[in-house]
C-alpha cells in the first residue's frame, strides 16, 4: 500500500510539473508571437536603410552555363528574378500555372532584349501548385530530360487576405499547400535532376512573417478548432513549415550530393497584405511607401541567394556545425537567423515526416533518390 501511495504521489508530482512546462510554453508563445510583430515592424520601417548597401537590380555574376526552374513567375517577385536571371545568360523555365501570361512576358522581354542586344533564353512549363499531380507531372517531365538542374527557385506563394478558409482537391488548406506542401515535394522529386547539376541550389523565397507562426503536426489544415484560422495564420504557418522542412532537408542531404538549401525573406513587398494587419500596422505601411520594397528590390534577395559564389560555403559551414536550420538570407542579402520557433528540432522533424506522408512520399525518399532508385508515392511513381 506504502508503494502504491508513494506512485500515486510522484504521479501528481509530474502532472503538476507537466501542467507547469505548458503554462511555460504558453508564455513563451505569446513572447515569441510578439516578438514576431516586433520583427515585422522593425523590418517595414528600417528594411530600405539596412539594405542601403545593395544595388537595384542586383549585379549578378556570368551564369551563361546554368538552368534555373523559377516557380510564380508571372507576377510580382518571381517575373523580376525570371527576367534578371534571363538577362544575365541564365536559362531559364518559368514553371507557371498560367502558360500564356508566361508567354506574352517572354515576347515582350524578346522585344526589349533584342532592342538592347541581350540575349534572352527562357522557356514555359505548366505547373499548378493547387495540385498535387501537377507537381508530380512537372517533376516526371523535367526529370525525364536527364539534363541538369542547377537552381530551383520556390517562389510562387499565396495570402488570401481576409477569405474564408479554402482546401486545395487534395484536401489541404490552401496555404499549406501552395507556400509549403506543394514546394516541398517539389524540391524532393527533383532532386535527381539537382544531384546532375551539382553544386546546386534550393532557393525557398520565404517570409518575415514565419515569425508569426506556428505548426501544430496534428492539425495542419488548421481545421481541428484548436486554433482559430485566419488568413494570417495559415499564411504565417505555411512559411515557418518550409522553414523546419528546409532545414531536415539541409541535414538529410549528403555533402557528396552537392545540393544546398537556402531560405529567404524578399523583405515587405509593396502588395495588399496590409489588409489583415493590425489598425497601427496598417497605417504605418500606408503613411510610408518610400519604405517599402518594389518587386525589383524585393528579387534581391532570391537572387543573390542563387548565384553568390560564396552561398555553398556557407551552407556547408552550418551542416558542420550541426546548426539546427537551414541557411537563411534576410532582405538585405546576409545571413540572419530565422524564428526561436523554428530552432526547434523535435518539431522540425514532426514537420518532415508529416510533410512527406502528406505529399504520399516513403520516409526514406531522400536517401533512395539519392542512390538512383524508383520512388512511388501515392500520386504517382518517379524515376530517379
Amino acid at each position: 500500500m506504502a508503494r502504491i501511495s508513494s506512485l500515486e504521489k510522484e504521479g501528481e508530482e509530474e502532472e503538476e510539473r507537466l501542467k507547469v512546462k505548458v503554462k511555460v510554453k504558453v508564455g513563451l508563445g505569446w513572447i515569441e508571437w510578439a516578438r514576431g510583430w516586433l520583427n515585422l515592424i522593425y523590418e517595414m520601417l528600417f528594411q530600405r536603410i539596412t539594405a542601403s548597401h545593395l544595388q537595384n537590380p542586383m549585379p549578378l555574376p556570368p551564369i551563361n552555363d546554368i538552368t534555373c526552374v523559377i516557380t510564380g513567375s508571372t507576377s510580382g517577385i518571381g517575373r523580376e528574378i525570371a527576367r534578371q536571371l534571363a538577362e544575365s545568360g541564365a536559362h531559364v523555365v518559368m514553371a507557371v500555372r498560367n502558360p500564356k501570361a508566361a508567354h506574352d512576358l517572354i515576347q515582350r522581354w524578346q522585344d526589349e532584349g533584342a532592342g538592347r542586344g541581350l540575349p534572352i533564353n527562357i522557356e514555359v512549363m505548366e505547373l499548378d501548385l493547387l495540385s498535387l499531380d501537377s507537381v508530380v507531372r512537372f517533376s516526371e517531365a523535367w526529370n525525364a530530360r536527364s539534363g541538369p538542374l542547377h537552381v530551383l527557385i520556390n517562389n510562387a506563394g499565396i495570402f488570401s487576405i481576409g477569405e474564408p478558409q479554402k482546401f486545395s482537391k487534395d484536401g489541404y488548406e490552401e496555404h499549406m499547400q501552395v507556400n509549403h506542401l506543394a514546394p516541398a515535394l517539389l524540391s524532393v522529386l527533383l532532386l535527381p535532376s539537382l544531384i546532375r547539376g551539382s553544386p546546386s541550389r534550393i532557393v525557398n523565397v520565404n517570409s518575415i512573417m514565419h515569425h508569426l507562426g506556428f505548426v501544430d503536426t496534428e492539425d495542419m489544415n488548421v481545421a481541428t478548432g484548436k486554433r482559430k484560422y485566419t488568413s494570417l495564420v495559415g499564411y504565417s504557418s505555411s512559411k515557418l513549415a518550409q522553414v523546419m522542412f528546409s532545414s531536415v532537408l539541409h541535414k538529410r542531404l549528403p555533402a557528396e550530393a552537392g545540393i544546398n538549401v537556402v531560405c529567404v525573406s524578399p523583405g515587405i513587398v509593396h502588395t495588399n497584405v496590409a489588409r489583415d494587419l493590425p489598425k497601427i500596422v496598417q497605417a504605418g505601411y500606408n503613411l510610408i511607401p518610400y519604405f517599402i520594397f518594389n518587386a525589383e528590390e524585393g528579387s534581391r534577395s532570391a537572387l543573390f541567394a542563387a548565384t553568390d559564389p560564396q552561398v555553398p560555403e556557407y551552407c556547408e559551414m552550418l551542416k558542420a556545425d550541426d546548426w539546427p536550420v537551414c541557411a537563411f538570407i534576410s532582405h538585405d542579402c546576409r545571413p540572419t537567423n530565422p524564428s526561436e520557433e523554428a530552432h526547434s528540432v523535435e518539431t522540425s522533424y514532426r514537420v518532415w515526416e508529416k510533410t512527406l506522408e502528406m505529399t504520399g512520399l516513403p520516409s526514406d525518399t531522400v536517401e533512395r533518390l539519392i542512390e538512383g532508385e524508383e520512388v512511388k508515392c501515392r500520386y504517382g511513381a518517379h524515376e530517379g
